[in-house]
């Protein structure tokens, strides 16, 4: 891919910045989070309907400020026996003043009683890559599996202690970070964006 890329990253979660990075850095794309590339800390309100809107209105927005290419990622789980949720919402889960263990209180309390064939659910990841010019570029990743009526290991964030994905029998916080960015969701979507890149010749 010749040159790397240098591209400022929408998100501010940290743990978001390292897979990303970790995946990144195979395709020569210099990714910086937004304190690093001197953007103010502003907080865009993600109301969109879809990880597809989401993911773009952070990568536009942060585009604006920067002038430069920026990568934004929105991701979640959707869960079959809810219907698809926590889907867009899965960091707020339980609420705006939630966290990991809040949100996977809420999601294992809705899950009591459901048995273990109806516990299927995926990883979902969309990135969008915007540049100054206007172009966007965007990219879907899933990772199936299904949900544990429990939580194991220490690894990962999120959802990752309950979320055991489909051919392997360890959950995505017992699974190393190695492990983890060769089958996750936000690795796959990466995969396509680096297809994607290349079919351009960037």
């Amino acid at each position: 891919m010749g040159i790397e890329m240098r591209i400022i990253a929408a998100t501010q979660n940290k743990h978001k910045i390292e897979e990303i990075r970790e995946i990144t850095g195979k395709f020569n794309l210099d990714v910086v989070s937004r304190s690093e590339a001197g953007i103010p800390d502003i907080e865009i309100i993600e109301d969109g309907n879809t990880f597809e809107e989401n993911s773009e209105k952070k990568a536009r927005e942060i585009m604006e400020l920067s002038g430069e290419i920026t990568i934004a990622d929105d991701s979640g789980l959707m869960v079959d026996a809810l219907g698809g949720a926590p889907g867009v919402i899965s960091a707020r889960f339980a609420g705006e003043d939630g966290n990991d263990a809040k949100n996977n209180e809420k999601l294992l309390r809705l899950l009591n009683g459901v048995e273990p064939e109806n516990r299927t659910a995926r990883f979902v990841s969309v990135i969008t890559m915007i540049y100054p010019n206007g172009k966007k570029i965007v990219a879907r990743g899933e990772c199936e599996g299904h949900i544990l009526y429990k939580g194991r290991g220490n690894n990962g964030f999120g959802y990752d202690p309950l979320f055991v994905p489909l051919g392997f029998n360890k959950t995505f916080a017992e699974l190393s970070g190695e492990e983890k960015n060769k089958i996750s969701h936000r690795a796959k979507a990466l995969q396509k964006l680096k297809m994607m890149l290349e079919e351009e010749r960037i």
